[in-house]
């Protein structure tokens, strides 16, 4: 018996209005970890995805090699990059002067982030921007002058949402506030932070609509599939992971049951979002590709042109159903 279609499991989505479908890539750290990740963006590619994202570190400190990466999939990848852009601690000549150099190599897509904050404690120099809102205007003035070159097109700009509480926040209401001033800002979508619980996107979604908020907001999923992770990353995003799959997860007997585990956990929190509303998948891949395509596959998204080039999947293990 073949898997229902994502129409058939989720009666809410129509045929006009079809899922989008996303990953998140970071530069390699080194010649092993770059060889990895032309593996899985080659595995990835074959899956068609609307965009992927390409992060840099903190600051933009390997800038250089992000440049790197998103100019390669560009020459030699049929896949569409979305460039990360940080604002914290750089002037508006320095961000708009790098604005333009991603423009010149292809890029179409920014995603506009504040960035982290100094731990050093040192403040920024003066006229440095300090809120993704500042970086988005930047973004729209730089378009602005470019029209001509770019056709009279758009840069397609997106930015971060929140389903729990920033760690910086007051509250939730908050966040919901500031989303929606970026979006006054000239921001297009949003892709949400790492969350943990099923209820979240939705309560999100709730609260973004009834603010104002009307662009896409689209749930980052994070496959569950490292304890280690999943404690980093709950104690970066400032909520605890749900502790009934940390749990299981620290009881697996190998490295398969944790994949099967986080596998069934991550497809559960992608079918909540879409049941609420969701209009695309953004998954984080932390540049490994096996789990993010299990999820795919167990999402039962439908097989139409984005999955028409999908290779032959016999040599990667399966997970049972």
């Amino acid at each position: 018996m073949s898997p229902p279609s994502l129409i058939e499991a989720h009666p809410n989505l129509s045929d006009t209005a079809p899922v989008a479908l996303s990953y998140e890539l970071f530069p390699p750290r080194s010649p092993a970890a770059a060889e990895t990740l032309w593996t899985t963006i080659r595995e990835l590619e074959t899956t068609a995805p609307d965009y992927v994202s390409v992060t840099y570190g903190a600051s933009g400190s390997n800038r250089d090699t992000a440049v790197e990466l998103i100019n390669r999939l560009l020459l030699e990848t049929t896949l569409r990059p979305l460039a990360h852009l940080t604002c914290v601690g750089n002037t508006p000549q320095e961000l708009a002067g790098i604005i333009g150099e991603l423009l010149d190599i292809g890029v179409r897509g920014i995603l506009a982030l504040r960035g982290d904050l100094p731990k050093d404690g040192v403040r920024p120099s003066d006229g440095a921007l300090r809120y993704a809102q500042d970086l988005i205007e930047l973004i729209r003035r730089v378009e602005q002058r470019r029209s001509a070159l770019l056709c009279a097109g758009k840069i397609a700009v997106g930015v971060a949402a929140y389903p729990s509480r920033h760690p910086e926040s007051p509250s939730e209401e908050h966040d919901v506030e500031v989303l929606l001033a970026k979006q006054r800002s000239g921001a297009d979508f949003a892709i949400t932070q790492v969350f943990f619980e099923t209820e979240q996107y939705a309560n999100l979604l709730t609260r973004a609509r009834r603010a104002g908020v009307t662009i896409p907001i689209i749930p980052g999923v994070m496959p569950l599939t490292s304890l280690r992770r999943l404690t980093r990353l709950g104690e970066l995003a400032g909520v605890e992971p749900a502790p009934a799959l940390m749990e299981r997860l620290a009881a697996a007997d190998s490295d398969l049951e944790r994949l099967h585990i986080g596998v069934d956990a991550t497809v559960n929190l992608a079918n909540a979002a879409l049941d609420a509303g969701a209009p695309g998948i953004h998954l984080y891949t932390f540049n490994e590709h096996q789990s993010a395509l299990e999820v795919l596959d167990k999402l039962a998204l439908p097989r139409h042109s984005r999955l028409g080039t999908r290779r032959d999947s016999a040599a990667r293990p399966q997970l049972a159903s």
